[in-house]
Formats: structure tokens, sequence, C-alpha cells
């Protein structure tokens, strides 16, 4: 067995350009989340969110249903940032104006858990523009 290292893996443009040819339209949205959790200021990206703890988050709504909690009105929404996806709750509400499936957000909150999902109860949130990239 030689001393030699290994080869180390080129991530250049032209491996890339491959990579993003043989990726799924569901792995190149998550890219794209990804990346944007990471470039937008003060977000964490949901994966690494610590519970208990008051979190900046970003990413586009999968879902936005209204469903009530213990009888009080709720809408829920799954927030998805490429890493992982978060449940956020407004409760006592049964729609919020520009909060629909497609929309990205920024969300400010504490992340607790709830039958096993990460949660975020009536964050503070900003609406980023329709097709801001």
């Amino acid at each position: 067995m030689s001393g030699a290292p290994r080869p180390v893996k080129q991530t250049g443009r032209f491996r890339r350009m491959l990579d993003r040819l043989s990726s799924t339209p569901e792995e190149l949205d998550a890219d794209e989340l990804r990346e944007d959790a990471r470039e937008t200021a003060g977000c964490v990206p949901i994966r690494e969110c610590p519970d208990r703890e008051v979190v900046k988050v970003t990413g586009t709504l999968r879902t936005v249903t209204q469903r009530p909690r213990a009888g009080v009105p709720a809408l829920e929404a799954e927030l998805y940032d490429g890493s992982a996806p978060l449940d956020v709750v407004w409760l006592g509400r049964r729609s919020i104006a520009g909060i629909e499936p497609g929309r990205r957000l920024i969300a400010t909150g504490r992340v607790s858990t709830s039958q096993g999902r990460r949660v975020l109860f009536n964050p503070r949130y900003e609406l980023r523009p329709p097709g801001q990239e």
C-alpha cells in the first residue's frame, strides 16, 4: 500500500454543472432554499435550530391549513428551508393576508417540539416579496 495521498474531489464549475443536470427539481429547490437561508442575515438553518431557543429562520411555505388547537382557531403552515421542515402556528387566527403556499418568509420565535415536530408558535414574521430570490 503506498503512502500517496488520495486525490481530493474537485468541485469545479464543470462538476457543479453535471451535479445540477443530474439533480431532481426537488433537490435543486432544496439547494436554492439552503443557499438563501445561508445568505439571509441572522437566519439559522432549521435543521440546526436549538430547541427552546429564539431563532430567526427563512424558507418557503409548503402548506397552509386551518386547524383548531384545543378548541382555538389556528392557522398552521409548514416552512421549509431545504434542510428540514418547521411548523409555524398562529393561534387565534383563521387566516393572515399573504400567508399562502409558495410564499417565502422570515420568521422569528422560540422553537419547541409538539407531537414530534419542530414548531414556532405565534412568530414575528416578514413576508418576502413574490419572486425575490
